[in-house]
């Protein structure tokens, strides 16, 4: 009796080692899935989600995923996505982002086109202040809603991250 009992513990332990493996591999690959969200004027923030981005793009690829990222911007984050001034509008640039915006462009640019990071931008937001699609920087997406895009991405398994 105590053999089949040892017995029947080892196969339990072993079954759930085995069963825990797979949903940690599965869980990882649902992990490679990542949406950020920015919807603040603070280039000292940004900065730091440009560098959170540029981290789990470094772990997820150190970790052999292939990762999908997102970023999308919505109201104050327009500031981030277009060298107009935005004068007039609530999103306008202040001394701080101008003296760090040739800077955040090309960590953005950087995390684009040499990272494969989805850029969006909410389209509301954009239309709001009346600024032509053609002065955003290329290469970002307009979304008609950023924040319903965000919902959908979280829907699809996107996990949603936004730095304090």
């Amino acid at each position: 009796m105590k053999k089949l009992v040892k017995q029947f513990l080892t196969a339990l332990a072993f079954s759930i080692a085995f069963f825990g493996l797979v949903h940690s591999a599965q869980a990882a690959d649902d992990g490679a899935k990542v949406v950020y969200h920015v919807d603040f004027a603070d280039p000292t923030r940004y900065s730091a989600t440009l560098t959170s981005i540029n981290n789990i793009m470094n772990f997820y690829e150190n970790e052999l995923m292939e990762p999908e990222v997102h970023l999308v911007f919505v109201g104050f984050g327009l500031r981030f996505t277009t060298d107009d001034a935005l004068k007039g509008t609530p999103y306008e640039h202040d001394a701080a982002l101008l003296e760090r915006r040739d800077e955040l462009k090309g960590r953005l640019d950087a995390l684009m086109n040499v990272r494969g990071v989805q850029v969006h931008l909410c389209d509301k937001t954009r239309d709001e202040v009346g600024l032509p699609q053609d002065k955003v920087y290329k290469g970002i997406q307009f979304a008609k809603s950023g924040v319903a895009k965000i919902a959908i991405l979280q829907s699809e398994g996107f996990a949603y991250l936004k730095i304090q």
